[in-house]
Formats: C-alpha cells, sequence, structure tokens
C-alpha cells in the first residue's frame, strides 16, 4: 500500500499514524534476514522470563496458537499471544490474558522501537513484530506463545529462543522465499528449532530435511506417530505422548479435518513443558471447548448458511473441500474468493471446483492482490467453466470488493444453499467488516 508521506504527522500520534507511516517506510514489503532485527533487539534489551512456544507451519499455525492459549488461560496462567494477521483491528495481533492490546500498549511499544531503531531500517513486518515482543516482554507473563509469519529460519520472531517450538504442517507455498518442494521448505521451518529444546512436528509425513536438522543441532523432536498420536471416535479422542494420556476428550470447538493434528501438537508442547507449566485434564478439557478463533472454518448462523475460511494455498484448500462435503446436502455453493496473484490460485480452485457452483471473484485492496479478472483467467484455465446457471447469471462474476462479492452471492443464493468466504486474510477480513456494518 503507497501512503504519501506528506498525509503522515512527523510525530505519530493514532496507532492508525503509526501503521500508515509503517506502511509507507521500508523499500520491501517482504525483507527476508535477521541481521537488522536482531540489533534492534539488543539494543531494546529484549527477552523473556518465562516459557516461550514457537509455532510454525504452511497451515494450521494460528489453530495450534489458539488452542495453547485457551487452555492455558483455563488453567490460570498469564499468556501473551502474537498472532497475525489481524481482520478487522491491528490489536488483535497482540492477546495478554486474552484480551487485545490497548491502542496506548501498542503506540507506547512502538515508541520504544522507534527510540532505538537509529538508522536501521524494518519492515512494517520486521518493526510491528518488536514492538509486540517489546509489549509482552514488559507484562510480566507466564507463558509466551508466537506464531511464526513466513517460513521460520530467516522470520522476524525467530529472533528468540522458544522452549518449544512446533511445526504443524510442510506445504508449497511462499516459493519465491521458501523453496520449492516441501524438503526446501522443511529446512526453512526446521530453523526455529533448537539445540537442547523441544522440537515438534505434526506433520504426518514430515520431510526429511526438518529431521535431519533436528537431529544435527541437537533438538529435542516429538513426531507425530512416533512420540505422540491421537485415536478417537464420533464422540471424543485421546491422546498419547511419550509420558502422558489425555483421554475422553471433547473435540475442538474449532470445525475441520486437520484440527486433531493441531491439538495433538499443543498437548505435546504442554507434556514437554509440564513441569513448569501443569495443566489439569480438567483445564485442556474446557480449553479446547471454549476456545475462539475467526476465519478457520468458522460457520455463520442463519440461512444461507455462511462459511468463513482463510484457506490460500492448495493444501488448505483440500482441507476446506474435505470439510464442505462433510457438511451434508446444500442445493447450490456460492463462493467469494479472492487471492494474491503469487499464490498457486490453480491448485487451490483445483481442490474446490467440484463444490462450488457460483463464483463471485474479487479485487483485493492491495498491489500484489489478483484482480477480480486475473482470477477469472486462471479460473477458466483450471476448467472452471463459465456457463450460465439456473438462475440465468454467468457462474463467474467479478466485482471490486469482497463487499461488493458477498453482497452478489448473498442476493442469489436460496435458504438452503450456502456461501463460502475464502482465500486471502482481506477477502475475509472484508465480509466481516460488513456482516459488522449491519450487512446480512
Amino acid at each position: 500500500m503507497d501512503v504519501k508521506m506528506s498525509n503522515i504527522p512527523a510525530k505519530p500520534v493514532t496507532l492508525a499514524d503509526w501503521l500508515s507511516l509503517l506502511e509507507s517506510r521500508h523499500f520491501k514489503t517482504i525483507d527476508m534476514g535477521l541481521d537488522r532485527v536482531v540489533q534492534v533487539k539488543e539494543r531494546l534489551q529484549l527477552q523473556f522470563d518465562c516459557p516461550v512456544i514457537m509455532v510454525a507451519g504452511t497451515n494450521g499455525k494460528g489453530s495450534t496458537c489458539a488452542m495453547l492459549e485457551s487452555i492455558l488461560l483455563r488453567a490460570g496462567y498469564k499468556v501473551g499471544l502474537y498472532i497475525k494477521p489481524h481482520f478487522l483491528d491491528f490489536n488483535e495481533r497482540a492477546r495478554i490474558g486474552g484480551e487485545s492490546a490497548s491502542d496506548a500498549a501498542l503506540i507506547a511499544s512502538f515508541e520504544a522501537v522507534e527510540a532505538q531503531r537509529g538508522d536501521i531500517s524494518l519492515t512494517y513486518f520486521e518493526f510491528t513484530t518488536l514492538a509486540i515482543m517489546h509489549l509482552l516482554a514488559q507484562a510480566k507473563l507466564d507463558v509466551v506463545i508466537l506464531e511464526v509469519g513466513l517460513g521460520g529460519r530467516l522470520d522476524a520472531v525467530n529472533i528468540v529462543d522458544a522452549d518449544v517450538a512446533i511445526v504443524t504442517s510442510v506445504d508449497i507455498d511462499h516459493v519465491e522465499y521458501l523453496g520449492d518442494t516441501r524438503e526446501k521448505i522443511g529446512f526453512e521451518k526446521a530453523g526455529i528449532f533448537r539445540a537442547g529444546k523441544t522440537a515438534v512436528c505434526s506433520d504426518p509425513v514430515p520431510p526429511q530435511s526438518l529431521i535431519d536438522h533436528a537431529n544435527a543441532i541437537g533438538a529435542d523432536l516429538w513426531l507425530l506417530g512416533r512420540d505422540f498420536n491421537y485415536t478417537g471416535d464420533k464422540q471424543q479422542w485421546n491422546y498419547g505422548g511419550r509420558g502422558q494420556r489425555r483421554n475422553a476428550l471433547g473435540y475442538p470447538s474449532l470445525r475441520g479435518a486437520n484440527q486433531l493434528l493441531n491439538a495433538s501438537a499443543a498437548l505435546a508442547a504442554l507434556e514437554a513443558l509440564r513441569d513448569r507449566l501443569p495443566v489439569s485434564a480438567q483445564e485442556v478439557r474446557s480449553g479446547f471447548v471454549m476456545m475462539d478463533l475467526p476465519g478457520r472454518f468458522q460457520v455463520l448462523p442463519g440461512q444461507p448458511l455462511v462459511i468463513l475460511d482463510v484457506a490460500h494455498n492448495p493444501h488448505a484448500a483440500a482441507t476446506l473441500a474435505q470439510n464442505l462435503d462433510n457438511m451434508g446436502f446444500h442445493p447450490y455453493t456460492y463462493a467469494v474468493f479472492g487471492a494474491m496473484l503469487d499464490k498457486d490460485i490453480e491448485g487451490i480452485v483445483a481442490q474446490l471446483k467440484t463444490r462450488i457452483d457460483h463464483w463471485c471473484l474479487t479485487s483485493l485492496p492491495l498491489p500484489r492482490a489478483a484482480s477480480g479478472e486475473q482470477l477469472q483467467e486462471r479460473l477458466l484455465e483450471a476448467g472452471v467453466h463459465a456457463e450460465p446457471g439456473p438462475d440465468a447469471q454467468s457462474s463467474i462474476l467479478s466485482f471490486d470488493s469482497p463487499e461488493l462479492a458477498y453482497a452478489n452471492a448473498l442476493s442469489r443464493a436460496g435458504e438452503n444453499d450456502r456461501i463460502v468466504v475464502f482465500g486471502s486474510f482481506l477477502t475475509v477480513a472484508g465480509v466481516m467488516a460488513a456482516r459488522k456494518s449491519g450487512f446480512h
């Protein structure tokens, strides 16, 4: 997003001022490498005096963070969480005790980073990561949970040493930064592991590069199927770890096919930390039931049914397809879909094209986003046929915003149909904002 410097106060006052300034500053949106961030971290004397859990992964990392936060809050711990991106307010990225950070607290940490930055140029993500870590470090917490942004090894979050590092899944995404194979990407994600510390991987088929790196540095690697596992039926499920069992657990309130993989990773991490952060069986059960995370196969009440899901790569799209299949019959499914141009759009569409009858494509307010017209070209290339539907409208339409695409889907869908809003976080956020303003 290009912001003219003349529109930004010389000294930012509000949180919005700060965010506008940071968006305008650095010449690259993504600038991989830790040297600059580490220098500012050292000037800030940034450190945590409590256990740190770090979570990376192609998909599932947000869900895993939310599960850990919910369980640890139920156990009475003061929990700090850094999670991203946000949907409606930047404050969603920093949570203390289950509540979003205030504007005032964030601004104070922004000012602290700015005071120590000197002439070091930081990206929006690097600056805000340092600021949120500074905020959490000041909060006298019992435990900190940090979600990695992109990859792991060179991500700004990786400037701290985690007591437990989790890699939830490894699949193809961000190929221009992380590589074009699971082996290359697995090595990047394994970069959050530390010598002598617990490293958890809940991917059912972990890349050999991840295993080799963990072994090479002397991390204590926990693998799904070897060191921990889960079993279950339709009513409940069980976790088994190296030295701990959790039986008769209710399913996480987050819906979806992969949530037991994420839940098992969370319980493995808590097992590894059980001497420092003991958690009872009842706290685990209530933590899974009471958790809340927007935009992860989130089914909204009412008719037609509306589903929000931030599936933005083929792996996540395959899970979304499976979840849609498990929902029962709906006469027609409408999609509101927007994505970044660098995503594997054909791969995403290939997973979902047989489940969707009508596509409402949307442009998004970022330069690197695909326009509605570009998405339409990709859909046609992926074999979606733009034939008139039973309501005499084309099954592929393009719109300038998620709000307009959603409005069109809503105007056409019958009460027994469903609307699935998916793709970029900005797609889901646009529809969330529209609904918040009273557009149903």
